[in-house]
């Protein structure tokens, strides 16, 4: 019985290419389109929400940090003071339930019990509540903080 050679389908140009996969690889580049604008749209809200229950507890210095392409962790970092440790601790406090009732559900808290420094990882965003002497002794915005001009001098 002779066997049939397989052959390679190409399209009008002689060549395999991305329109040689047909409407299928369209729809699926439509539906990763999509599914990219509905994660910046979600990203977006989420900040609000942050935002907004930040300003409500009356946190201080809140800073916002895009820390994509440093770190693979999250893609943006969220650093705010409180007055003192009972502050701190009710600013994380109403920022979990916000988010929570914003449906953004934290992935984890750490540090309410000593309230000096509270981490609230919320999947893309990590928001750090810290009293002023905490947040000065370790400086994160100077280990995160980077401008254009510095992540375009770090990469060379």
């Amino acid at each position: 019985m002779p066997v049939k050679k397989r052959t390679k389908t190409t399209t009008k140009t002689g060549k395999g290419g991305p329109s040689a996969a047909g409407p299928k690889a369209r729809v699926k580049d439509k539906a990763k389109a999509a599914q990219n604008r509905d994660a910046a749209a979600r990203a977006a809200s989420l900040k609000a929400v942050v935002i907004g229950a930040l300003d409500d507890m009356k946190a201080l210095e809140i800073k916002v940090l895009d820390v994509r392409g440093l770190t693979d962790v999250a893609d943006t970092m969220v650093i705010a003071s409180g007055t003192s440790d009972r502050h701190v601790r009710s600013v994380a406090q109403r920022l979990v339930e916000k988010t929570k009732a914003a449906g953004f559900r934290p992935h984890g808290v750490e540090g309410q019990q000593d309230s000096d420094w509270v981490l609230i990882d919320l999947n893309e965003m990590i928001v750090h509540v810290m009293l002023p002497r905490v947040r000065e002794f370790y400086g994160l915005e100077k280990l995160w903080d980077m401008t254009t001009t510095k992540r375009a001098a770090r990469a060379s």
